[in-house]
């Protein structure tokens, strides 16, 4: 694989960690979950000063509609670019690989980046297999079938800003074959 810096973005539960993990390791690369970076920039900002970035914290989504959802996590992605961004150039600066997975990398941001950044897109489209993800992930919290239609519906909205930013969309399943399917394609 040719690449300093692999971003692999996509919708909560969609199965971008069972990807960027053996993917990092079998790269040597350092792994960056971008909820760490949420939780970081919240820590030294405030949520008068970045509302957007602190949005979950101090709302629910409750009562909010799929498209109320969408705009929230947009939002907080184009609040976090910036912190994204210095990361991804550190990382060129000092010719060190990384793989930055998550859920609030759009793809216009993937897009704007050179050949040595590459990004991809993990699709899974069905509101019922996020439901289950999230069931076998988070047994604790229950059934999550809100969360799970709010997820399909930001997926469906990642795949069509994919598709205008020529970034590449990998569907998720079958698992089995995900990390070939990857591998390909980057190339």
């Amino acid at each position: 694989m040719d690449w300093r810096v692999l971003l692999i973005g996509g919708a909560s539960g969609s199965g971008k960690s069972a990807l960027s993990y053996p993917t990092a390791r079998t790269r040597g690369a350092a792994l960056v979950e971008v909820d760490d970076l949420v939780v970081a920039t919240q820590a030294v900002t405030t949520a008068a000063a970045q509302p957007a970035l602190h949005h979950w914290r101090t709302h629910s989504d409750a009562g909010l509609s799929a498209d109320e959802v969408v705009e929230a996590q947009v939002a907080l992605a184009r609040a976090l670019e910036p912190a994204l961004a210095a990361v991804i150039e550190n990382h060129l600066d000092t010719d060190l690989p990384l793989v930055l997975e998550g859920d609030y990398l759009l793809p216009e941001f993937c897009a704007k980046w050179g050949p040595e950044v590459r990004s991809v897109l993990v699709h899974e489209p069905e509101a019922a297999q996020l439901e289950r993800n999230y069931l076998i992930r988070e047994p604790s919290s229950g059934t999550q079938r809100k969360r799970a239609q709010d997820s399909a519906h930001y997926a469906a909205w990642l795949a069509a800003e994919a598709g205008r930013h020529d970034v590449p969309l990998l569907t998720a399943r079958p698992w089995s074959t995900a990390l070939e399917r990857l591998a390909d394609a980057l190339r």
